[in-house]
């Protein structure tokens, strides 16, 4: 076997995806209709809107940062589609294009508040979750839900066109754009050389935090996308929608092989996260097993995948210190 063969084998995306397989041949075996295509259109449909966060949510890992505020700024957008379409009385494709340029205003929060006040991102947006929740919260006084959507406009969330889900295309367009962005263009391969080294990335003539601005504003221009996805599915917009979503999406990037510490990553690698998890909670239904079992699961994978990624770099800094032990040492001995 050649060592490029090897190499192949051993690359993160590969034994993922022999994971995933092995997941799928599990749970048909266990559930009977798992493997219908019924059961397939009805994973991919679920898995969307953690999918498109997911896929933001790789240019901010790789760059070293972090956003926890996705799942609020879900909820809260899909709030607030619904208070344009219901209550200004707004058509719904404009109410569509508010509640974008809204989700890019919340990311832009985020990308000021890290980039000129230079505040750590996990603070940063530790602080919008609770904000985006609360005024989701504090809009709807904890009750009122926006329902009565018209059908067409369901049809993105519940219906098949060309006999796939109606949101799969949309979620496909996502992902060739973020793919060739972050793989086939300078601007996004930026973003490793910035998780490697920020310092070092100024010093080449890389603006960082224009850069790093961008993937926030991306990040929340794409949840609100989600959020009118995640409206149409369900038929109605609260303000618990999203709820642990930002968990989810995390849990799927670094699975999927992008360190926590940034630098090293792909898109590839976050879709199978994302296809793994899609499935483990599909089956773990159709297993007829407690849904509290997929939360469980879903945290020991992040823990698993965390520990993986900060495994290399504690290996590296034994090794460092075992190889500098006997210089230090040596002085002494031959006083």
């Amino acid at each position: 076997m050649t060592s490029s063969i090897k190499k192949l084998f051993l690359r993160h995306e590969t034994i993922l995806l022999v994971v995933l397989v092995l997941e799928w041949l599990y749970f048909n075996a266990v559930g009977g209709r798992f493997s219908s295509y019924d059961n397939t259109c009805d994973i991919l449909r679920h898995s969307v809107e953690i999918g498109l966060l997911a896929l933001v949510m790789t240019p901010i890992i790789l760059t070293g940062g972090i956003d926890l505020s996705v799942g609020s700024l879900l909820g809260l957008c899909a709030i607030l589609f619904g208070k344009l379409w219901r209550d200004a009385h707004l058509p719904i494709p404009l109410a569509i294009m508010l509640t974008l340029f809204i989700g890019g205003l919340a990311g832009g929060l985020n990308a000021i508040l890290i980039t000129l006040l230079r505040l750590p991102p996990l603070i940063v947006t530790l602080g919008t979750y609770s904000l985006f929740r609360g005024l989701a919260e504090a809009i709807t006084h904890g009750v009122d839900t926006f329902t009565n959507f018209p059908s067409w406009f369901l049809f993105l969330g519940q219906e098949r066109f060309l006999g796939i889900p109606a949101q799969a295309p949309v979620f496909v367009l996502v992902l060739v754009l973020v793919l060739v962005f972050v793989h086939r263009t300078t601007f996004g391969r930026s973003f490793r050389a910035i998780g490697f080294s920020s310092e070092g990335s100024r010093y080449a003539g890389i603006p960082v935090e224009r850069r790093i601005a961008l993937a926030y504003i991306l990040a929340g221009v794409v949840a609100a996308l989600a959020a009118i996805i995640y409206t149409a599915r369900l038929g109605q917009a609260k303000a618990d929608a999203g709820t642990g979503y930002e968990l989810y999406a995390i849990t799927a990037v670094v699975l999927g092989g992008t360190s926590i510490f940034g630098g090293i990553g792909s898109v590839h690698g976050t879709i199978l996260g994302v296809a793994a998890i899609a499935v483990l909670s599909n089956g773990l239904v159709h297993a007829r097993q407690p849904r509290e079992v997929a939360g469980i699961l879903t945290g020991a994978l992040l823990l698993l995948a965390l520990t993986g990624s900060a495994l290399p770099k504690i290996l590296t800094t034994l090794r460092s210190r075992h190889q500098t032990l006997p210089l230090t040492t040596q002085p002494a001995n031959s006083a």
